[in-house]
């Protein structure tokens, strides 16, 4: 049996790692390479109208469910490696929410870009996401870490990534719910814009964003050297995220914004992500830009914050709803993931050196220049304030695509054995 005990955790991180090799895969090609056309396509024809809103929805579920939702599932899976002993069928269990999550993320982006046998696959590619994340949270929920006290009390980070996971549940019911009303229509392999609209709040301010601060409560002060964090004002954040969402899902969305800016504001407070650093960080690379990196994403989800409210008073073609995401989804989470993740995942996937510490420097500021350019062109472009701004979308896409571009091909290579990794290819990049 000690055999088999002792590759457990081996095989176990083959599983991750394939988790998050996927999603890479689906943050490059389904994700970012289907939104750099759809926003060139749009620009060409200086409308949104007449792009097909299957298209855009495919580029957003790649994004979300696809990238950073395949990344948490690997991530969990990781997990509980450090939580004591694994449970005897963790390794097949993580295989089996693997196959179900990608079969059904893969067959909704085919059924929004092909509408192939449309009312079928969309609710069944829903149904297939929820049953693999199903998998997933049974796993890691009926895990207890047998070091751990029953009588302890939870650790904020432990109690935002509980609720980021509720909010991921929550977003999967309501993902299931909306292709089956989609299909039972026969409206056409879209959801409709105004349920559309409402659920984008569930996804971004139940899930990726308290997960976010769950991980941040965690890392940050061993990456920066904060202060511990107060738990107290991340549980009010949390709150305040939710509360959001309900208001939204109410179809209040002034109100949703209201609550949005006040979780923003005590989340940025409760981790301390604005004063200065009272220890050493760990040294891992990138160490003297990170906390500057890491700071711009609070500003940039300061901004979505911003946003949201102004678009909830003042949108009328899509623009500042448009820029406002944007502002979250890349100035926020996808600038975070760059920038713990080049950190955290080549650890989670068995490696402790990075293929390129200039490579992903390289791609964290592309990535913030594309953000600014699509964030500060596509308000005045949609809304029709200034006709020049048109050209500058374009040109943010390609900044993003090339970003992302450097950051998977940087992580494949840290992946890649070795032998490989410190071949020529790594001196000529380095």
């Amino acid at each position: 049996m000690r055999p088999a005990e002792n590759s457990c955790p081996v095989k176990l991180r083959h599983a991750v790692t394939c988790f998050i090799a996927t999603g890479l895969f689906f943050m490059l090609l389904p994700g970012t390479f289907l939104g750099v056309w759809n926003l060139i396509s749009i620009s060409s024809r200086h409308a949104l109208e007449n792009l097909s809103p299957a298209w855009l929805q495919a580029h957003g579920h790649a994004q979300i469910f696809g990238w950073i939702g395949t990344f948490v599932l690997g991530i969990g899976f990781y997990s509980l490696s450090k939580m004591g002993d694994l449970p005897p069928n963790a390794i097949s269990r993580a295989w089996l929410c693997y196959g179900l999550w990608t079969a059904g993320v893969t067959l909704r982006w085919i059924a929004n870009v092909t509408a192939w046998e449309w009312r079928v696959a969309l609710p069944v590619s829903a149904l297939l996401e929820l049953a693999g994340f199903l998998v997933f949270f049974r796993t890691v929920s009926g895990h207890k870490n047998p070091a751990e006290s029953p009588k302890k009390p939870r650790a904020p980070w432990m109690v935002l990534v509980v609720g980021g996971s509720l909010g991921f549940l929550l977003t999967l019911l309501l993902n299931v719910a909306a292709a089956s009303d989609a299909a039972w229509r026969g409206t056409g392999p879209a959801i409709a814009h105004g349920i559309d609209q409402r659920m984008l709040f569930v996804p971004a301010w139940a899930f990726l964003v308290p997960t976010v601060w769950g991980f941040n409560a965690r890392w940050l002060p061993l990456f920066i050297g904060l202060r511990e964090p107060n738990g107290r004002l991340l549980r009010i954040a949390c709150g305040g995220a939710f509360a959001g969402v309900s208001a939204a899902l109410l179809g209040y969305p002034l109100i949703a914004s209201v609550f949005v800016l006040a979780s923003i504001a005590s989340a940025t407070s409760g981790l301390r992500v604005f004063e200065t650093a009272v220890r050493a960080p760990r040294k891992t690379g990138m160490d003297r830009s990170l906390a500057v990196f890491i700071r711009a994403a609070y500003v940039w989800l300061a901004v979505a914050g911003c946003l949201t409210a102004w678009a909830a008073i003042a949108d009328h073609a899509g623009g500042i709803w448009g820029a406002s995401r944007h502002a979250l989804t890349v100035g926020f989470l996808a600038a975070m993931v760059f920038a713990i993740g080049q950190k955290v995942l080549p650890s989670i996937c068995g490696t402790r050196t990075l293929f390129s510490e200039r490579v992903m420097f390289s791609s964290i500021v592309l990535l913030n220049l594309g953000c600014a350019l699509r964030v500060c062109s596509e308000i005045p472009a949609y809304e029709g304030f200034a006709e020049q701004a048109w050209q500058v979308l374009p040109v943010s896409a390609v900044t993003e695509l090339t970003a992302v571009t450097l950051f998977a091909a940087n992580l494949l290579f840290t992946f890649a054995p070795v032998s490989f990794r410190h071949s020529r290819l790594q001196e000529r990049i380095s």
